[in-house]
Protein backbone atom coordinates (compact mmCIF):
# COMPACT_ATOMS: atom_id res chain seq x y z
CA UNK A 1 0.00 0.00 0.00
CA UNK A 2 1.77 3.44 -1.01
CA UNK A 3 2.14 6.46 1.66
CA UNK A 4 0.33 9.50 1.16
CA UNK A 5 1.47 12.18 -1.43
CA UNK A 6 5.52 12.95 -0.50
CA UNK A 7 6.49 16.33 0.03
CA UNK A 8 10.27 17.46 -0.79
CA UNK A 9 12.56 20.10 1.76
CA UNK A 10 15.77 21.02 0.67
CA UNK A 11 17.52 20.92 3.53
CA UNK A 12 21.14 22.54 2.44
CA UNK A 13 24.30 21.08 0.36
CA UNK A 14 27.07 19.13 1.09
CA UNK A 15 30.67 19.93 1.20
CA UNK A 16 31.13 19.22 -2.47
CA UNK A 17 27.24 20.85 -3.20
CA UNK A 18 25.48 17.63 -2.97
CA UNK A 19 21.65 18.42 -2.00
CA UNK A 20 20.77 17.41 1.15
CA UNK A 21 16.71 16.42 1.09
CA UNK A 22 13.94 15.23 3.52
CA UNK A 23 11.01 13.78 1.76
CA UNK A 24 7.45 13.86 4.04
CA UNK A 25 5.04 11.45 3.83
CA UNK A 26 1.75 10.81 5.66
CA UNK A 27 -0.03 13.52 7.00
CA UNK A 28 1.46 16.88 6.85
CA UNK A 29 -0.34 17.55 9.91
CA UNK A 30 -0.51 14.16 11.61
CA UNK A 31 0.60 13.51 15.24
CA UNK A 32 3.39 11.95 16.03
CA UNK A 33 5.87 13.24 13.87
CA UNK A 34 8.52 10.67 13.12
CA UNK A 35 12.20 11.43 11.69
CA UNK A 36 14.15 8.65 9.96
CA UNK A 37 17.74 8.73 8.49
CA UNK A 38 19.00 6.41 6.35
CA UNK A 39 22.95 7.25 6.92
CA UNK A 40 25.09 9.46 8.32
CA UNK A 41 28.37 7.53 7.03
CA UNK A 42 28.99 6.96 3.79
CA UNK A 43 30.27 3.72 4.25
CA UNK A 44 26.62 2.34 6.14
CA UNK A 45 24.04 2.48 2.76
CA UNK A 46 22.11 -0.54 4.33
CA UNK A 47 19.63 2.16 5.92
CA UNK A 48 18.67 3.31 2.23
CA UNK A 49 17.04 0.18 1.40
CA UNK A 50 14.86 1.08 5.16
CA UNK A 51 14.47 4.19 3.72
CA UNK A 52 12.37 3.02 0.08
CA UNK A 53 10.58 0.59 2.12
CA UNK A 54 9.32 2.94 4.95
CA UNK A 55 8.61 5.94 1.89
CA UNK A 56 6.23 2.98 0.49
CA UNK A 57 4.22 2.44 3.41
CA UNK A 58 0.51 3.74 4.15
CA UNK A 59 1.48 5.90 7.33
CA UNK A 60 -1.35 7.80 7.08
CA UNK A 61 -2.02 9.84 10.61
CA UNK A 62 1.80 10.16 11.01
CA UNK A 63 3.68 12.95 9.66
CA UNK A 64 6.35 10.70 8.15
CA UNK A 65 10.10 12.66 7.72
CA UNK A 66 13.06 10.40 5.77
CA UNK A 67 16.46 11.66 5.02
CA UNK A 68 17.89 9.13 3.04
CA UNK A 69 21.48 10.22 3.37
CA UNK A 70 23.12 13.12 5.29
CA UNK A 71 26.66 12.59 3.63
CA UNK A 72 26.10 12.38 0.42
CA UNK A 73 29.63 12.65 -0.17
CA UNK A 74 30.55 10.59 2.14
CA UNK A 75 28.55 7.94 -0.32
CA UNK A 76 29.82 8.84 -3.13
CA UNK A 77 33.48 8.27 -1.68
CA UNK A 78 32.35 5.02 0.48
CA UNK A 79 34.08 6.80 3.45
CA UNK A 80 32.16 6.84 6.67
CA UNK A 81 33.17 10.93 7.19
CA UNK A 82 32.62 13.99 4.62
CA UNK A 83 34.62 15.34 1.94
CA UNK A 84 36.22 17.11 4.64
CA UNK A 85 37.21 14.42 6.77
CA UNK A 86 34.66 15.30 9.25
CA UNK A 87 32.40 12.12 11.60
CA UNK A 88 29.23 13.65 11.41
CA UNK A 89 28.28 11.79 13.64
CA UNK A 90 31.31 13.43 16.36
CA UNK A 91 30.36 16.67 15.35
CA UNK A 92 26.96 18.21 17.26
CA UNK A 93 27.25 20.18 20.04
CA UNK A 94 26.62 18.44 23.29
CA UNK A 95 29.28 16.89 24.50
CA UNK A 96 32.07 17.89 22.09
CA UNK A 97 35.55 17.97 22.20
CA UNK A 98 38.43 18.14 19.76
CA UNK A 99 39.83 15.06 18.24
CA UNK A 100 42.47 13.83 15.92
CA UNK A 101 41.45 13.90 12.75
CA UNK A 102 40.82 9.96 11.86
CA UNK A 103 37.67 8.18 11.23
CA UNK A 104 36.22 9.84 14.45
CA UNK A 105 37.31 13.07 13.88
CA UNK A 106 34.59 15.70 15.36
CA UNK A 107 35.27 19.01 13.53
CA UNK A 108 37.23 22.01 14.10
CA UNK A 109 34.14 22.97 15.63
CA UNK A 110 30.55 21.46 16.64
CA UNK A 111 28.78 22.26 13.82
CA UNK A 112 31.07 23.23 11.61
CA UNK A 113 29.97 21.13 9.07
CA UNK A 114 26.81 21.63 6.31
CA UNK A 115 25.43 18.08 6.58
CA UNK A 116 25.63 18.47 10.66
CA UNK A 117 23.61 22.26 9.95
CA UNK A 118 21.35 20.53 7.81
CA UNK A 119 20.16 17.90 10.64
CA UNK A 120 19.87 20.01 12.93
CA UNK A 121 17.91 22.40 11.11
CA UNK A 122 15.06 20.20 10.23
CA UNK A 123 15.27 18.54 13.78
CA UNK A 124 14.50 21.91 14.95
CA UNK A 125 11.64 22.32 12.22
CA UNK A 126 9.82 19.14 12.80
CA UNK A 127 10.52 18.26 16.29
CA UNK A 128 9.76 14.78 16.16
CA UNK A 129 8.45 12.32 19.02
CA UNK A 130 10.72 9.76 17.75
CA UNK A 131 14.19 10.19 15.79
CA UNK A 132 15.29 6.58 14.34
CA UNK A 133 19.19 7.21 13.51
CA UNK A 134 19.85 3.72 10.75
CA UNK A 135 23.35 2.87 10.66
CA UNK A 136 25.63 -0.31 10.48
CA UNK A 137 27.12 -3.08 10.89
CA UNK A 138 26.75 -4.25 14.25
CA UNK A 139 23.06 -6.20 13.88
CA UNK A 140 21.82 -3.99 17.05
CA UNK A 141 18.87 -2.10 19.11
CA UNK A 142 21.72 0.82 21.30
CA UNK A 143 19.87 1.02 24.23
CA UNK A 144 20.14 4.36 24.45
CA UNK A 145 18.83 6.93 27.92
CA UNK A 146 16.08 8.81 27.84
CA UNK A 147 13.93 6.36 26.00
CA UNK A 148 10.93 4.09 27.02
CA UNK A 149 12.84 0.27 27.72
CA UNK A 150 9.89 -1.36 26.09
CA UNK A 151 9.95 0.61 22.93
CA UNK A 152 13.37 -0.23 22.51
CA UNK A 153 12.57 -4.10 23.35
CA UNK A 154 9.67 -4.16 20.98
CA UNK A 155 12.03 -2.99 18.28
CA UNK A 156 14.50 -5.47 18.75
CA UNK A 157 11.57 -8.23 18.99
CA UNK A 158 10.36 -7.30 15.72
CA UNK A 159 13.44 -7.05 13.43
CA UNK A 160 15.32 -10.19 15.05
CA UNK A 161 17.86 -7.50 16.97
CA UNK A 162 19.41 -8.00 19.88
CA UNK A 163 19.65 -4.96 22.96
CA UNK A 164 23.29 -3.74 22.85
CA UNK A 165 24.52 -0.83 24.95
CA UNK A 166 27.04 1.10 23.08
CA UNK A 167 29.84 4.20 24.89
CA UNK A 168 28.15 7.46 25.58
CA UNK A 169 30.19 8.66 22.35
CA UNK A 170 30.63 12.36 22.30
CA UNK A 171 29.35 14.63 19.79
CA UNK A 172 26.47 12.64 18.85
CA UNK A 173 23.18 13.31 16.76
CA UNK A 174 21.59 11.22 20.05
CA UNK A 175 23.15 12.89 22.73
CA UNK A 176 22.18 16.55 21.47
CA UNK A 177 19.05 15.46 20.81
CA UNK A 178 18.68 14.63 24.31
CA UNK A 179 19.68 17.20 25.51
CA UNK A 180 17.66 19.88 23.50
CA UNK A 181 14.53 17.84 23.31
CA UNK A 182 14.61 15.74 26.55
CA UNK A 183 10.92 14.42 26.26
CA UNK A 184 11.49 13.08 22.95
CA UNK A 185 12.43 9.99 22.16
CA UNK A 186 15.52 8.81 19.78
CA UNK A 187 17.63 5.78 19.22
CA UNK A 188 19.87 4.21 16.86
CA UNK A 189 19.64 0.61 14.96
CA UNK A 190 22.49 -0.99 14.11
CA UNK A 191 21.74 -2.80 10.94
CA UNK A 192 23.88 -5.72 9.84
CA UNK A 193 26.65 -5.11 7.75
CA UNK A 194 26.12 -6.26 4.12
CA UNK A 195 23.75 -5.82 1.63
CA UNK A 196 19.92 -5.25 3.43
CA UNK A 197 17.46 -8.07 1.87
CA UNK A 198 14.04 -6.48 0.85
CA UNK A 199 12.59 -8.35 3.34
CA UNK A 200 14.48 -6.87 6.34
CA UNK A 201 13.83 -3.95 5.08
CA UNK A 202 10.05 -4.37 5.50
CA UNK A 203 10.55 -5.51 8.26
CA UNK A 204 11.82 -2.81 9.51
CA UNK A 205 9.88 -0.49 8.40
CA UNK A 206 6.52 -1.94 9.74
CA UNK A 207 8.65 -1.97 12.96
CA UNK A 208 9.16 2.10 12.68
CA UNK A 209 5.69 2.62 11.86
CA UNK A 210 4.68 0.25 15.10
CA UNK A 211 6.82 2.38 16.89
CA UNK A 212 5.13 5.11 16.02
CA UNK A 213 2.00 4.48 16.86
CA UNK A 214 3.43 3.39 20.30
CA UNK A 215 4.72 6.94 20.87
CA UNK A 216 1.37 8.76 20.40
CA UNK A 217 -0.21 6.01 22.58
CA UNK A 218 2.44 6.16 25.29
CA UNK A 219 1.36 10.13 25.58
CA UNK A 220 -1.99 10.64 26.81
CA UNK A 221 -2.08 14.28 27.33
CA UNK A 222 -1.27 14.44 23.34
CA UNK A 223 -4.81 12.37 22.21
CA UNK A 224 -6.52 14.11 19.49
CA UNK A 225 -9.54 14.62 21.47
CA UNK A 226 -13.01 15.17 19.18
CA UNK A 227 -12.86 18.05 16.54
CA UNK A 228 -15.70 18.69 14.23
CA UNK A 229 -14.77 20.67 10.40
CA UNK A 230 -16.36 23.62 10.40
CA UNK A 231 -14.16 25.67 7.95
CA UNK A 232 -14.51 28.95 7.13
CA UNK A 233 -13.74 30.50 3.18
CA UNK A 234 -9.93 30.23 2.96
CA UNK A 235 -9.79 30.65 0.11
CA UNK A 236 -7.22 32.07 -2.75
CA UNK A 237 -8.11 35.67 -2.48
CA UNK A 238 -8.20 35.19 1.73
CA UNK A 239 -4.64 33.80 1.59
CA UNK A 240 -3.56 37.02 -0.96
CA UNK A 241 -4.57 38.85 1.26
CA UNK A 242 -2.70 37.32 4.45
CA UNK A 243 0.37 37.31 2.71
CA UNK A 244 0.27 40.99 1.71
CA UNK A 245 -0.49 41.37 5.60
CA UNK A 246 2.12 38.94 6.59
CA UNK A 247 4.43 41.33 4.67
CA UNK A 248 3.50 43.94 6.26
CA UNK A 249 3.69 43.07 9.71
CA UNK A 250 6.37 40.51 9.69
CA UNK A 251 8.02 40.91 6.62
CA UNK A 252 6.94 37.24 5.54
CA UNK A 253 6.24 36.55 2.16
CA UNK A 254 3.80 33.74 2.92
CA UNK A 255 0.50 33.40 4.65
CA UNK A 256 1.46 29.89 5.47
CA UNK A 257 2.09 28.93 9.46
CA UNK A 258 5.14 27.61 10.32
CA UNK A 259 6.50 26.38 13.20
CA UNK A 260 3.71 27.65 15.78
CA UNK A 261 5.35 28.94 18.71
CA UNK A 262 2.41 29.71 21.02
CA UNK A 263 -0.92 28.77 21.31
CA UNK A 264 -3.43 32.28 21.94
CA UNK A 265 -6.53 32.10 24.26
CA UNK A 266 -9.58 34.24 23.44
CA UNK A 267 -13.45 35.25 24.05
CA UNK A 268 -15.37 35.95 21.28
CA UNK A 269 -17.45 38.89 23.20
CA UNK A 270 -20.96 36.59 22.12
CA UNK A 271 -22.96 34.38 23.67
CA UNK A 272 -23.77 32.14 19.85
CA UNK A 273 -21.93 30.31 17.94
CA UNK A 274 -23.48 31.32 14.65
CA UNK A 275 -22.27 35.14 15.38
CA UNK A 276 -18.91 34.35 15.72
CA UNK A 277 -18.51 31.90 13.31
CA UNK A 278 -20.54 34.58 11.00
CA UNK A 279 -18.10 37.20 11.79
CA UNK A 280 -14.52 34.90 11.21
CA UNK A 281 -16.54 33.73 7.82
CA UNK A 282 -17.31 36.84 6.65
CA UNK A 283 -13.77 38.19 5.49
CA UNK A 284 -15.13 41.62 5.79
CA UNK A 285 -12.58 45.05 7.63
CA UNK A 286 -12.02 44.72 10.87
CA UNK A 287 -13.97 47.79 12.67
CA UNK A 288 -10.75 48.47 15.01
CA UNK A 289 -7.67 48.06 12.45
CA UNK A 290 -9.99 48.47 9.16
CA UNK A 291 -7.51 45.83 7.28
CA UNK A 292 -7.79 42.69 5.55
CA UNK A 293 -8.22 39.87 5.70
CA UNK A 294 -10.66 39.33 8.12
CA UNK A 295 -10.29 38.74 12.28
CA UNK A 296 -10.58 34.54 12.52
CA UNK A 297 -9.24 31.82 14.86
CA UNK A 298 -7.84 28.17 14.24
CA UNK A 299 -10.37 26.66 16.78
CA UNK A 300 -13.85 27.81 18.06
CA UNK A 301 -14.86 26.14 21.69
CA UNK A 302 -19.38 26.28 21.81
CA UNK A 303 -20.19 26.91 25.19
CA UNK A 304 -21.73 23.21 25.17
CA UNK A 305 -17.79 22.12 24.58
CA UNK A 306 -18.23 20.99 21.10
CA UNK A 307 -14.41 21.97 19.40
CA UNK A 308 -14.47 22.85 15.74
CA UNK A 309 -12.17 23.78 13.63
CA UNK A 310 -12.36 26.92 11.64
CA UNK A 311 -8.95 26.99 9.56
CA UNK A 312 -6.26 24.38 8.29
CA UNK A 313 -3.47 24.72 11.11
CA UNK A 314 -0.96 24.89 7.60
CA UNK A 315 -2.19 28.71 7.49
CA UNK A 316 -2.04 31.97 9.53
CA UNK A 317 -4.77 33.58 11.28
CA UNK A 318 -5.83 37.35 12.21
CA UNK A 319 -6.82 37.21 15.93
CA UNK A 320 -3.37 38.68 17.90
CA UNK A 321 -1.52 41.38 16.70
CA UNK A 322 2.33 40.56 16.78
CA UNK A 323 1.78 36.78 17.17
CA UNK A 324 -0.05 35.66 14.11
CA UNK A 325 2.92 34.74 12.30
CA UNK A 326 3.65 32.13 15.30
CA UNK A 327 0.44 31.24 16.83
CA UNK A 328 -2.33 29.30 16.97
CA UNK A 329 -5.51 31.16 18.24
CA UNK A 330 -8.50 29.31 19.86
CA UNK A 331 -12.11 30.99 20.71
CA UNK A 332 -13.86 30.55 23.68
CA UNK A 333 -18.14 31.61 22.69
CA UNK A 334 -18.61 33.65 25.64
CA UNK A 335 -18.21 37.77 26.96
CA UNK A 336 -15.76 37.20 29.90
CA UNK A 337 -13.14 35.03 31.23
CA UNK A 338 -14.93 33.91 33.89
CA UNK A 339 -18.10 32.72 32.03
CA UNK A 340 -15.21 30.80 29.79
CA UNK A 341 -13.27 29.32 32.97
CA UNK A 342 -16.95 28.46 34.86
CA UNK A 343 -18.27 26.58 32.13
CA UNK A 344 -16.50 23.46 33.02
CA UNK A 345 -17.78 21.65 29.70
CA UNK A 346 -16.07 24.25 27.62
CA UNK A 347 -12.65 24.62 29.87
CA UNK A 348 -12.90 20.74 29.67
CA UNK A 349 -13.09 20.94 26.17
CA UNK A 350 -10.32 23.98 25.89
CA UNK A 351 -7.50 21.87 28.21
CA UNK A 352 -7.85 19.13 26.33
CA UNK A 353 -7.27 20.87 22.98
CA UNK A 354 -4.77 23.04 24.21
CA UNK A 355 -2.76 19.92 25.47
CA UNK A 356 -2.94 17.91 22.04
CA UNK A 357 -1.91 20.97 20.37
CA UNK A 358 1.28 21.51 22.75
CA UNK A 359 2.04 17.74 22.21
CA UNK A 360 1.64 18.20 18.56
CA UNK A 361 3.86 21.59 18.42
CA UNK A 362 5.98 21.13 20.86
CA UNK A 363 4.68 24.45 22.51
CA UNK A 364 4.96 24.54 26.29
CA UNK A 365 2.69 25.68 29.03
CA UNK A 366 4.52 29.07 29.65
CA UNK A 367 4.00 30.06 25.91
CA UNK A 368 0.14 29.18 26.12
CA UNK A 369 -1.12 32.69 26.80
CA UNK A 370 -4.27 34.83 26.57
CA UNK A 371 -5.06 37.45 24.25
CA UNK A 372 -3.72 40.37 27.06
CA UNK A 373 -0.22 38.95 27.90
CA UNK A 374 0.65 38.95 23.78
CA UNK A 375 3.21 42.02 24.41
CA UNK A 376 5.24 39.23 27.07
CA UNK A 377 5.59 36.91 24.78
CA UNK A 378 9.12 36.57 23.29
CA UNK A 379 7.73 35.98 19.82
CA UNK A 380 6.22 38.64 20.06
CA UNK A 381 7.31 41.21 16.81
CA UNK A 382 5.40 43.87 15.17
CA UNK A 383 6.46 45.75 12.20
CA UNK A 384 3.77 48.11 12.21
CA UNK A 385 5.02 50.93 15.40
CA UNK A 386 2.01 52.11 15.96
CA UNK A 387 0.38 48.90 17.00
CA UNK A 388 3.48 47.75 18.98
CA UNK A 389 2.14 47.99 22.04
CA UNK A 390 -1.56 47.06 21.23
CA UNK A 391 -3.28 44.07 22.60
CA UNK A 392 -6.53 43.09 24.18
CA UNK A 393 -8.16 42.54 27.24
CA UNK A 394 -9.34 39.02 27.07
CA UNK A 395 -7.46 36.00 29.19
CA UNK A 396 -5.83 37.88 31.54
CA UNK A 397 -2.56 36.78 33.49
CA UNK A 398 -4.67 36.02 36.03
CA UNK A 399 -7.58 33.89 33.95
CA UNK A 400 -3.97 32.47 32.53
CA UNK A 401 -2.27 31.21 35.79
CA UNK A 402 -5.58 29.34 36.49
CA UNK A 403 -5.78 27.99 33.17
CA UNK A 404 -2.11 26.93 33.20
CA UNK A 405 -2.41 25.26 36.25
CA UNK A 406 -5.27 23.01 34.31
CA UNK A 407 -2.78 22.15 31.80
Amino acid sequence: MLALAAATLLLGHSVEGRPITAVQTGDPAGVPRVLVVGSVHGEEPGGHDVIRALRARDTRGISLWTVRTANPDGLARGTRTNARGVDINRNFSHRWVPTPRGRFHGGPKPFSEPETRALRKLILKVDPHLTIWLHQPYGSVVSTPGNRPGTLRRYARRTGLRLQTLPAYRGTAVGWQRHTRPRRERFVVELPGGRVSAATARRHARAIVLAARETLRAAPSAARPTIRRTPIPFGTTRKRQMRAYAQRHYGLRTHLLRHPRVIVQHYTASNSFGSAFNTFAANARDPELRELPGVCAHFLIDRDGAIHQLVDLRFMCRHTIGLNHRSIGIEHVGVSDLQVLGNRRQLAASLRLTRWLMGKTGIRPRNVIGHAESLSSPFHFERVERLRRRTHGDFAPSTMRRYRAGL
